[in-house]
């Protein structure tokens, strides 16, 4: 009879491509899932330690330590740690190709540790292994699950290192929302608890979750999801702050609007100029004296325009001029530097006299017309909240200078 421990010692062929197999896992693994997983190998298993209740990360030794006072209100260091470790979530961490490499490393040394073998033997006696077949079944599952563990070790290397570089972002995030937070409750406009639950219940639905697995799910990242909740409490409630303190002040001109949407390119496409043109013909062979000139009657007859109507009976009174209606035209239709002229003027405008093709010309800009109503509004709002945050900095930062803060 074979001896299955003979037979089902860990061969090179079996280690070879472990790096390339666990980052490949890694890669298709749902978020987390490694880092549940790590700890089920019967050998070499961390045992996770108790964990608090639904959606709440553990909280270390000395984490409600106060680290700052804002107003002689505290920040705790475990604020801290938690706050940077959500912004280590959003992006910190190491790209994938530094990932790849750091896993072909550190499984090289797996493969080249004596002990690997060892621990498979003592696997496949704790196993009680009777064949060969049980034998090879049990080490594809050890090396998968050492691949798993392989994995979930260096995430959690790489989230220590985000997470030590965002505790200088995390501490500034939370002082200032601790100064919108107080400055809320003097004006009566904290966020309450359904508006900031409306928001991360929406997040959790895009993620196919409701709103209690989507804390297991933080929590499982290392993250506490108060401190997901804190963050968005802060800044609706500090919204309500500056609509209620600057809203009379922030003042959108339908002008504003047209500017706006005229220099978007996305907006450009949908817009057109309604324009009328006075032209004063020039001879076949021109002087610098003609010019001037005709140049002169065309201010002249600027200095008697009253508005776009006027300009039919403009050109009737000048030797020679032609007027036209050129209706609706895409501003692409219209020669530079006229073009840049007519998107910045206003409705009514008539442009300094320039030298065109067929002579002297005068444009107008009798109106404009762009992709609807919903551009207009879109192009509005969004005006309105580029001042609306100019505002903002300006009073947090009063707020900054005439807070007591301590680090400690």
């Amino acid at each position: 009879m074979t001896d299955p421990f003979r037979a089902a010692s860990l061969p090179s062929t079996a280690l070879r491509f472990g790096a390339a197999m666990a980052f490949a896992f890694w890669i298709a693994a749902p978020a987390g899932a490694l880092a549940q997983d790590a700890g089920t190998l019967t050998a070499n298993v961390e045992q996770a330690a108790p964990q608090p209740g639904p959606g709440r990360a553990p909280r270390s030794k000395g984490a409600q330590g106060i680290a700052v006072l804002v107003n002689d209100e505290p920040i705790t260091a475990y604020e801290i740690e938690q706050r940077a470790a959500f912004l280590a979530l959003q992006g910190a961490g190491r790209s994938a190709d530094d990932m790849k490499a750091r896993a072909e490393a550190r499984w090289k040394r797996i493969v080249q540790d004596p002990n690997t073998n060892k621990r498979f033997q003592d696997y496949l006696k704790k196993n009680n292994v009777q064949s060969q077949e049980q034998a090879r079944a049990l080490q594809e599952k050890f090396i998968k699950q050492l691949q798993s563990n392989m994995m979930a070790e260096i995430q959690r290397e790489a989230r220590a290192g985000a997470v030590s570089r965002s505790r200088g972002q995390a501490q500034e995030e939370l002082i200032e929302e601790k100064l919108k937070l107080q400055e809320a409750r003097r004006q009566n406009a904290v966020a309450e608890d359904e508006d900031v639950n409306r928001i991360l219940s929406g997040i959790a639905e895009r993620n196919n979750m409701n709103l209690e697995q989507f804390g297991k799910h933080m929590k499982g990242m290392g993250v506490d999801i108060e401190t997901m909740k804190a963050r968005f409490r802060a800044e609706i409630s500090w919204r309500e702050v500056v609509r209620r303190r600057f809203g009379s002040m922030v003042a959108i001109t339908e002008r504003d609007v047209d500017l706006f949407v005229a220099n978007t390119p996305m907006a450009q496409a949908d817009l057109e100029l309604q324009v009328r043109r006075i032209t004063l013909p020039l001879p076949g062979q021109v002087d610098q004296a003609v010019i001037a000139r005709r140049i002169a009657e065309a201010d002249l007859l600027a200095a008697r325009y009253t508005g776009c109507e006027s300009m039919p009976a403009l050109a009737a009174a000048a030797s020679g001029a032609k007027f036209e209606d050129l209706g609706t035209r895409k501003p692409s239709t219209i020669p530079e530097p006229t073009r840049t002229l007519l998107m910045n003027a206003g409705e009514g405008d008539l442009l300094p006299s320039s030298v065109g093709s067929a002579g002297i010309e005068l444009w107008a800009l009798c109106g404009r017309r762009t992709g609807g109503e919903s551009t207009r509004e879109t192009a509005q709002n969004e005006l309105r909240q580029k001042e609306f945050d100019v505002l903002a900095q300006r009073h947090l930062k009063d707020l900054q200078q005439d807070a007591a803060i301590e680090i400690r």
